[in-house]
């Protein structure tokens, strides 16, 4: 064999060295990587099975948790420190291990958001076909001492004249029952007839030695009155259902019949003082009313805004030395907003502030006795009544149908009621 056939061959054995050699690699690599995934596939046929046996664990806790916390007794014991060691202890054969469940899981229903300090307006509608009855209990205190000049002031701080002190003190207490009923998906009425219980008493009298018989002109009345109230009905209507976000708004509307006894019909002495405490307002009203609620976990902001109408009407009245031939009682404004922080699923407390704006009210009177300077009928109107006031509440949710709310307002102007403190017991059927 030439030198040149010996070269040839050897070049060709090299070549197929070399091939031989870049193949082998390429092989172990593609082994590593089928057993690799085949560990992976065990891992995840292992986990698949874990996750079921968790599941069953689960499964058997729930079932067992209420005979096993029935059976065990009342000593304290230690708490698992997972779902997996409960239930195992929980299906133990040998042991008894009480179980303690610790806070109250969340509860998804339909039942309306509640706010203590805002009565029924603060909710949203009633679910379609279930009614709910109210039982609801007030007490409200209004304490007034005015001090009334009549003469001549000389300079500052010295006054020739009559100095009369008026003092009223009002106490009501009422016992109402209510009904709300969901008429529709977004539709909600209701109707509440209050009980009354009333006491007033009013004393005008002289500061001493301002006048020369102070007794003769000390004027002490006191008059207590019970029974029915006026009968309030209510209609609500969804607007926005709260969703992505938004807020819960309400359009609310309230109707009052005077069904209580009527304070120009109550029996008078010669002096035009009344012998019985009213039960009634005496007028027919209505109030239109927007609500809106924003929940934001743990907070709920709500508010509302609306509009009283009293309509006026002819009356017959002696309180000498005047007739009193027609009274229209102003309408108001009434506004108010808070904010309601949750404790836990069952309690909340809400904090808030309410405004009302009532305007003057028109009385027409003519007097008894007729004078040039007063021949005919004279129209007055009273003046304009700031009702501020600060709200607590508090809502305590007893069970799925029955929560308990507590509600204080303190007065916070001259003109509004010093203490309305009101309980509202909500049943849902």
């Amino acid at each position: 064999m030439s030198a040149k056939a010996n070269i040839a061959a050897i070049m060709a054995s090299t070549m197929l060295g070399t091939a031989a050699h870049a193949q082998q690699p390429g092989e172990d690599i593609r082994a590593e990587l089928d057993r690799a995934m085949e560990m992976i596939r065990q891992q995840q046929e292992q986990l698949d099975r874990q996750r079921e046996e968790i599941a069953e664990l689960r499964r058997r806790l729930d079932s067992a948790a209420p005979a096993v916390a029935a059976a065990s007794p009342a000593a304290p014991s230690a708490v698992p420190s997972s779902p997996a060691e409960t239930a195992v202890a929980a299906s133990a054969p040998n042991e008894t291990v009480p179980l303690q469940r610790v806070g109250v899981a969340p509860e998804d229903d339909d039942r309306p958001i509640e706010i203590a300090v805002l009565d029924n307006q603060s909710s949203v509608v009633t679910p379609t076909g279930r009614l709910i009855a109210e039982a609801q209990f007030d007490y409200a205190r209004a304490d007034r001492n005015r001090a009334v000049f009549r003469g001549v002031e000389l300079v500052e701080a010295v006054l020739i004249g009559v100095f009369d002190i008026n003092e009223s003190r009002q106490d009501i207490l009422t016992g109402s029952l209510g009904l709300r009923y969901g008429l529709a998906d977004r539709i909600e009425i209701g109707a509440r007839l209050p009980f009354i219980y009333r006491s007033d008493t009013s004393i005008v009298a002289p500061i001493a030695g301002s006048t020369n018989n102070d007794e003769a002109a000390t004027i002490n009345n006191s008059v207590k009155g019970n029974g029915i109230g006026d009968l309030e009905l209510t209609a609500r209507y969804q607007i926005i259902d709260g969703r992505d976000g938004a807020p819960y708004v309400l359009a609310n509307l309230q109707g009052v019949i005077p069904t209580g006894s009527d304070p120009f019909d109550v029996p008078r002495d010669d002096l035009g003082r009344a012998l019985k405490a009213a039960t009634g307002a005496g007028f027919f009203a209505l109030s239109p009313s927007v609500t809106a609620i924003l929940p934001s976990d743990p907070v709920v902001l709500f508010g509302t805004l609306g509009y009283n109408f009293n309509f006026g009407r002819s009356v017959d009245t002696v309180i000498p030395p005047v007739r009193i031939s027609y009274v229209d009682p102003g309408d108001s404004i009434a506004a108010s907003a808070g904010i309601g922080i949750s404790f836990n699923q069952r309690t909340s407390v809400n904090l808030g502030y309410a405004h009302t704006w009532a305007f003057g009210t028109r009385t027409t009177t003519s007097l008894l006795d007729p004078t040039p300077s007063w021949p005919d009928v004279r129209d007055t109107v009273s003046r304009d009544l700031q009702l501020g006031r600060l709200l607590f509440g508090i809502t305590y949710r007893a069970t799925d149908r029955i929560s308990v709310n507590w509600a204080v307002e303190v007065g916070a102007t001259e003109d509004a009621p010093d203490l309305r403190t009101t309980l509202r017991v909500p049943f849902a059927f």
